[in-house]
């Protein structure tokens, strides 16, 4: 069965190590924060200028001036700094972010990832996107496997605008999670109850599978 959005953010939680300084882009990449481990000391951060970003509010107890980067309402935990722009940027531009983790539209297997622009469509602005996957060294995405149409979205060369090339390391899908290795997806995990025939009909890029693939725990 694919996974909801929750157990995308779920299994990237997995990823994120004791120590961490940690970038969430919007969408599915924000609910990560509510599920990290307990024992573990984590920062995350948004290019708005917030460091020690908490779990995604329960509707009802939004702060609506407490936001992201992408205007979403969020907490902070006790101890949180708050500063500008500037400061937030020169964080990222100067590798201090471990680990970011963002959404995208497409991404190919080369590592390219596109998540900023439909053309033809209005776009709020480019946000923090571009200086992240030029500066950070660790980039997992966080996506729908296809689109509405059920196409896929793990392709063998993205055809929207980029955001950046040969930047992402790791994908989660609601179907599987993938390692992008010497310009191919290389399957490592699958959904519970998913099969690898359905990972490899949804997937236009090319894949590596060896042997056989377990599914997700959490």
């Amino acid at each position: 069965m694919a996974l909801s959005k929750e157990q995308i953010a779920q299994r990237i939680a997995k990823e994120v190590k004791n120590g961490y300084y940690v970038n969430l882009g919007i969408g599915i990449p924000t609910l990560v924060a509510n599920f990290v481990r307990n024992d573990i000391e984590v920062d995350f951060q948004s290019e708005n200028g917030i460091l020690g970003m908490g779990p995604f509010p329960f509707e009802g107890e939004e702060d609506p001036d407490l936001i992201n980067a992408g205007k979403q309402t969020i907490t902070a935990l006790p101890g949180a700094s708050f500063f500008d722009s500037a400061t937030s940027f020169s964080m990222i531009r100067g590798q201090h972010v471990d680990l970011t983790i963002l959404g995208a539209m497409e991404v190919s297997q080369s590592g390219d990832i596109a998540n900023w622009k439909i053309p033809g469509k209005m776009v709020k602005g480019m946000g923090g996107a571009m200086d992240l996957v030029a500066s950070a060294d660790n980039i997992i995405v966080a996506m729908m496997h296809t689109n509405r149409a059920g196409e896929s979205k793990l392709l063998k060369a993205c055809s929207l605008p980029l955001t950046g090339v040969n930047c992402v390391k790791k994908v989660v899908s609601n179907l599987a999670v993938f390692e992008i290795l010497n310009g191919k997806f290389k399957l490592l995990e699958r959904a519970p109850g998913v099969s690898v025939e359905e990972i490899i009909a949804a997937t236009e890029g090319d894949l590596v599978i060896d042997g056989e693939i377990p599914e997700m725990t959490f």
